[in-house]
């Protein structure tokens, strides 16, 4: 059975780390459902890299409420780096992803580049935005 672990670094995330899960779920139904006869499991590994709102506490709730959310707390802010970091070190999957919680990284990505890795010759594979557009400009 193939596991596919996906880190989620996070910082001062409260308001959106519900909605990351919801896609997420979304996302982790349909590739387990479109499996077939080969088994596919998940794990969600959320790193609070000291965030001073209520992340901490949406993470307990999301583990509470689905056991593949597993949570890691740091004592203060390190940065994003040392909270992938944590997070690699943590994984259990046979593939792992590092995805941010703001959706810019979206998971309906997860099962075209999973399908890439099973059916074709490549160790990792990676995505890039290829445009901007639709995007607010930076003041």
């Amino acid at each position: 059975m193939d596991k596919i672990s996906v880190v989620v670094p996070c910082w001062n995330e409260e308001e959106a780390l519900p909605i990351y899960y919801k896609e997420m779920r979304r996302v982790m139904d349909k590739m387990s459902n479109n499996a077939g006869e080969e088994s596919l499991d998940f794990e969600l590994i959320f790193v609070d890299d000291g965030s001073t709102d209520g992340t901490l506490r949406v993470m307990k709730d999301l583990h509470g409420k689905d056991a593949r959310c597993k949570y890691f707390s740091f004592s203060r802010n390190f940065g994003k780096e040392a909270a992938i970091y944590a997070g690699l070190k943590a994984s259990e999957g046979s593939f792992v992803a590092v995805m941010d919680v703001d959706l810019q990284d979206p998971p309906s990505l997860l099962p075209k580049m999973y399908e890439i890795l099973k059916n074709e010759d490549y160790d990792s594979v990676a995505t890039r935005r290829s445009t901007r557009k639709g995007e607010p400009k930076i003041h």
